[in-house]
């Protein structure tokens, strides 16, 4: 021991003399501003988006390696677009690729194909401290490079991350530039101006940006340029603006290069002869804009167009380019339309009149004849920013009443469920006979309503996990091969928010198997195609694992997936194996690894199984080399190396949703529908069969309590220990005794 002890003191020695031989470098020194301006100008970018009048939006950024790697805001790039990268000294260049992004912390890495570059040094986000002199630098309003001083506030989360305050004013195009300290290292990337305060904005810290500098997913511009783009084959553009689709929902921004700033988005569907329909359901950011529906269009200036526009809903008919060919047919208000809100348009017409509703009441209605046929479609006008979804055409659109002895039986039983509902005018008429008392009894009763409100809530949001249970249930019940994972998987991401379109996702996905149905490489046999879909999903498309925030259930969600190119081992595998299905791609299935899901594929029935970790980008293993990733073994049992059946798939991910978290009355309650839904794909689960059992008592449900271990005590094995029934028969004799 003595001997070991003196080595150590020898080795740390050592160690101290040779870094003092090298010459290790001190801290750097604190810098006056002007120095900092001088010696961080050229490492500055100004970023442009252009569209096809030029400029879209200005952002900023800086060089973070010397061969071209520029780091910025997400929002800075936006979506199909093309990005022009303007250096210091004025020059220009194109970028080659989207390096790599993290929509959930508003991150990217840019690309361009420069070399010789003076990269900023990234400092320790983790180290700052409050109060610590800061600079930040950035172009302004598309202005040129400039430089102000500040402080470090504090360090807040806001939404989900945590975020450096700084008391610096951040202006239009700052964003994407660097917070420095006074030594010129890179503390963070400047984000979010307060709304409040001018004198105050927010950075992300730096070190969320070294983790896409390790761990990148680049894609090629001319890939990039197709996110979120309209389809061509089922959209017209006309007259400008920026329309783009995302999660089933049309994106309109920027004004049109039409007067007043008029944009189409013209379907190419055929409508139908004499009488159609046409709807959609918008929200306006700004109701001084307007945006809504187009119809009977030429595909050019002439098309009526029903919108609301400053809170009214106005129907138009444009017979020309400018505002003197443009007739105000009606510009009505009315309360059906919710300013800020998702609107409900529809549009009926008739060979010799028009009807306009909104949220299924009629608000207008026209004799004008001016025109008919055409197409049909959306339009937006001036600065508004609008969202679109659920656009349609048909010869009726409207919702159909329920059979009166269906609604009957429903009201009656959503009735029974709110208590005393049906005494409640009387008593506030009673209360009016003393306004003081009245009051007070009317605050009570609102608190009662409120309660009921909730119990409705709650009512319709167990309805729609219930109807999802349902389809999910019905798609496994299906034989293997005719089981759409993929659409399990996003009804999985629907039982959690009724808002995800699962069409339009499932949609997205053909076009994924779309791009490579012709491919040559995918028709040469499985080795050949195993490699082509590395390239297309992980260096092409920029697919890659999760970098924080592991334990977010947006890996878990199929649709956010699509959406981010990010997830967990087991969804990007789900992909990667329905996208090789699809593409009838041989001996590719999921490989249920303990602790790592995984694909493996065999080059024939006889070839040797060989392992995709999806979640490093494609990185190909064999099994040994897997079995020493996850364990200290060069073997794995052979059961994990069997192709996972569809319905465990889909158990695991819920498995993952479900977590560990049970400490408390909030946590239990939004893991309470993942073990429903465990429980109703598997009911012989015990082990969440008894969690469920404990999270229901812990909640007061003790009848349901009752229900899961009267459940345990029946199916409990016959050969099972004989104290553990016992434990369980207590439980259930204090279950009825509470």
């Amino acid at each position: 021991m003595k001997h070991l002890l003196l080595l150590l003191v020898v080795y740390s020695m050592c160690s101290v003399a040779e870094g003092a031989a090298k010459g290790k470098s001190p801290a750097p020194k604190a810098q006056s501003t002007a120095d900092l301006a001088e010696g961080i100008a050229p490492s500055l970018v100004k970023i442009t988006q252009l569209g096809r009048e030029g400029a879209d939006g200005i952002g900023s950024g800086f060089i973070v390696s010397a061969d071209g790697m520029i780091a910025t805001n997400l929002h800075v790039i936006g979506e199909a677009r093309r990005l022009q990268i303007e250096m210091h000294d004025g020059k220009t260049h194109a970028v080659t690729s989207v390096h790599a992004t993290d929509a959930h912390r508003d991150l990217a890495l840019l690309k361009i194909d420069v070399k010789g570059l003076k990269p900023l040094p990234l400092g320790d986000s983790a180290k700052v401290r409050q109060g610590e002199s800061v600079v930040a630098m950035g172009a302004p309003e598309g202005l040129g490079f400039s430089i102000v001083q500040g402080v470090l506030s504090a360090t807040r989360e806001i939404d989900g991350n945590d975020m450096l305050q700084v008391a610096i004013p951040i202006e239009k195009g700052n964003s994407g530039g660097p917070l420095l300290d006074m030594q010129g290292r890179v503390l963070g990337i400047l984000t979010l101006k307060h709304i409040k305060t001018d004198n105050l904005g927010f950075a992300m810290p730096v070190n969320a940006l070294k983790k896409l500098v390790e761990k990148p997913n680049p894609v090629p511009m001319n890939r990039w340029l197709t996110i979120g783009v309209l389809n061509p084959k089922l959209w017209k553009l006309h007259l400008g603006s920026q329309w783009s689709q995302h999660a089933g929902v049309i994106h309109a921004d920027l004004p049109g290069d039409g007067f007043g700033g008029r944009a189409l988005c013209l379907s190419t569907q055929k409508l139908p002869e004499d009488t159609f329909e046409t709807a959609v359901t918008v929200r306006l950011d700004d109701e001084s804009g307007a945006a809504g529906l187009a119809f009977c269009s030429d595909g050019g200036d002439r098309h009526y167009g029903f919108y609301p526009s400053g809170s009214k809903l106005r129907l138009t008919r444009f017979d020309g380019p400018d505002v003197y060919s443009w007739t105000i047919l009606s510009d009505v208000p009315s309360n059906a339309y919710k300013p800020g809100e998702w609107n409900t348009l529809r549009v009926r017409v008739e060979p010799e009149k028009i009807t306009c509703f909104v949220n299924g009441k009629k608000v207008i209605e026209t004799d004008d004849t001016g025109l008919r046929g055409g197409l049909a479609g959306l339009c937006k006008f001036r600065t508004t920013v609008a969202d679109f979804r659920g656009f349609r055409t048909g010869t009726d659109l409207t919702e159909k009443p329920l059979e009166p002895e269906l609604a009957s039986k429903f009201r009656s039983e959503i009735e029974s469920h709110l208590a005393q509902a049906s005494t409640r005018d009387q008593t506030l008429d009673k209360l009016l006979e003393n306004p003081a008392a009245g009051r007070r009894v009317l605050s009570e009763q609102r608190k009662q309503l409120e309660e009921e409100a909730a119990k409705l809530r709650e009512l319709e949001r167990e309805l729609h996990r219930r109807a999802m249970t349902k389809e999910i249930l019905a798609e496994l019940e299906k034989p293997e091969p005719e089981i759409n994972l993929l659409r399990c998987t996003l009804l999985l991401a629907r039982h959690d928010n009724p808002e995800i379109d699962v069409a339009s996702y499932l949609n997205a996905f053909k076009g994924l198997v779309a791009d490579l149905t012709d491919d040559p490489e995918i028709k040469k046999g499985t080795l050949s195609a195993v490699k082509r879909l590395n390239r297309y999903l992980f260096e092409e498309n920029g697919f890659h694992g999760s970098r924080g925030d592991y334990e977010s259930r947006s890996n878990s969600y199929m649709n956010e997936v699509l959406d981010d190119r990010e997830g967990l081992p087991i969804t990007l595998s789900v992909l990667y194996v329905e996208l090789a299905s699809k593409l009838g791609i041989q001996g590719v299935f999921g490989v249920p690894l303990p602790g790592k899901f995984m694909v493996g594929y065999r080059d024939g029935p006889e070839g040797e199984l060989q392992l995709i970790d999806v979640f490093e980008r494609g990185k190909e293993l064999t099994v040994a080399q897997a079995a020493l990733q996850l364990s200290d073994t060069s073997e794995l049992a052979e059961e994990f190396l069997q192709p996972a059946a569809k319905r465990d798939i889909l158990l695991r991910m819920l498995r993952n949703l479900l977590g560990s978290s049970f400490d408390e009355t909030r946590s239990i309650r939004e893991s309470m529908p993942y073990l429903d839904l465990v429980l109703a794909i598997d009911p012989t689960a015990a082990t969440e069969r008894l969690t469920r059992a404990q999270m229901r008592q812990r909640l007061g449900d003790k009848a349901a309590a009752r229900e899961d271990v009267g459940w345990l005590i029946e199916n409990f094995p016959e050969d099972g220990p004989a104290e553990l029934i016992q434990q369980l028969d207590r439980w259930m004799h204090s279950l009825r005794e509470e």
